[in-house]
């Protein structure tokens, strides 16, 4: 295993090498239900409930984890606010080690042991957004590192809050620990990689999701330009944030008005032909919820797109020249004007393109998809379409298929390949 070295050394800036991210990351993070309201009991709870084998995929008891969502990650709120030393720095002391609100979070050493003995790893937080720190040298990007390493946590997601916004020295000082460490880059979009400069695992491309089908395909569009010049790859994954699926009224309050199930459908098939990380939200001990959105996330298809690499991680080939504007119910996002429907494709393995077609229109659609038209198809007299989310093949065809009346929102999932 490589590590990056400081930029100082080598006078550039070298990618990351950390054996991390080689497929997209699955797990779950705590923000977009629970925002700041967190504390050590609930995010014990959500590691029980990302183990529970309290539901079946294809009649076996089968728990998240199996699935590969194996990461469980605490957002912010887990510091202590305050003033600290003469830099009067918000939440790390005079030595730059961040100060942790103990009564939320009395023992971060327990709360990562047991993620570890129901073999999970655990995610941490950092640059917070809740009284963003002014700290900027490297004593407290040392502090974090070694707080880091001293709690037993396992990835981190770096904000865009504070001042620690030096993601080639975060990358060298936690490659210097000897422990490879799962890092997302989360500048919303503002730090991004090149060609040879990638020294984090997944990078956001976006602002903050909401729980809105308009914010869900905004967001998404955001990937575009990261797939086309091929920067979203093994180990540097491009991120429109986690997941809203089962997210209804969480931080955002009524600018989280929540997804219907189409909408949570095609919201998860979209993150998993684009290759984004998958990063669930919802309360995993809400029996209501989690068997309601059960059949979307444990569709073992649809994962297997997300995680498969076959030199393209999915990008938009074919859109509506007709626009339609979708309101995201949130002052923040406002209207989203984007094509009535939209068709994405990544290819899964030398013959075979996954194919997603979304209708974003306020109407029932029918779509035709044209085989010519998908990138990378080997042309053939005819193709076999199967049906990723009803798990079933729907016939041979020999230059498209269109699907039946797509309601509103919904999509279609789809594995094309020669006959």
């Amino acid at each position: 295993m490589r590590f990056l070295v400081l930029a100082a050394f080598i006078g550039l800036a070298a990618g990351i090498d950390n054996g991390r991210g080689v497929k997209p990351p699955m797990g779950w993070r705590s923000w977009n239900l629970f925002g700041a309201d967190v504390n050590q009991q609930l995010i014990m709870s959500q590691m029980d409930g990302i183990t529970s084998r309290n539901r079946t995929v294809n009649g076996v008891p089968t728990s998240l984890a199996d699935l590969g969502f194996n990461d469980v990650g605490l957002d912010d709120n887990w510091q202590l606010c305050g003033s600290y030393g003469p830099n009067k720095y918000t939440f790390h002391n005079a030595d730059g080690f961040p100060v942790v609100n103990k009564q939320r979070f009395p023992d971060f050493i327990a709360m990562t042991t047991y993620a570890h003995n129901l073999n999970l790893t655990a995610g941490w937080y950092g640059n917070n957004c809740i009284c963003s720190d002014h700290c900027s040298d490297i004593t407290c990007y040392q502090g974090d590192v070694d707080a880091l390493m001293a709690f037993g946590f396992d990835s981190i997601k770096l904000d865009g809050c504070g001042e620690e916004r030096d993601l080639d020295l975060y990358a060298a000082l936690f490659n210097a620990t000897g422990k490879a460490i799962l890092i997302e880059n989360c500048h919303w979009g503002g730090t991004v990689p090149n060609a040879t400069w990638c020294p984090w695992n997944y990078f956001r491309t976006s602002g903050d999701i909401r729980a809105s089908y308009a914010a869900v395909v905004s967001n998404l569009q955001t990937v575009i330009q990261w797939a086309t010049q091929k920067l979203s790859t093994p180990g540097c994954w491009a991120y429109p944030d986690m997941l809203e699926v089962g997210c209804a009224h969480g931080p955002g309050g009524p600018n989280d008005p929540g997804l219907s199930f189409v909408e949570a459908r095609s919201h998860f098939g979209a993150w998993c032909v684009v290759s984004s990380p998958l990063i669930l939200s919802h309360d995993m001990n809400n029996n209501t919820i989690s068997d309601a959105i059960w059949p979307i996330i444990s569709n073992t298809e649809a994962i297997g797109v997300n995680q498969a690499w076959a030199g393209e991680s999915g990008n938009v080939f074919a859109q509506s020249k007709t626009k339609t504007h979708i309101w995201s119910r949130s002052t923040e996002i406002g209207w989203v004007t984007v094509p009535s429907w939209q068709q994405w494709y990544k290819p899964i393995n030398s013959t075979a393109i996954a194919v997603l077609v979304m209708n974003h229109a306020d109407s029932a659609n029918a779509i035709t998809v044209d085989f010519s038209a998908i990138p990378g198809l080997a042309s053939s007299a005819s193709y076999k379409v199967r049906d990723i989310w009803a798990h079933q093949d729907l016939g041979t065809f020999s230059t498209s298929w269109t699907t039946p009346q797509l309601p509103s929102h919904d999509s279609s999932f789809l594995i094309v390949a020669p006959a």
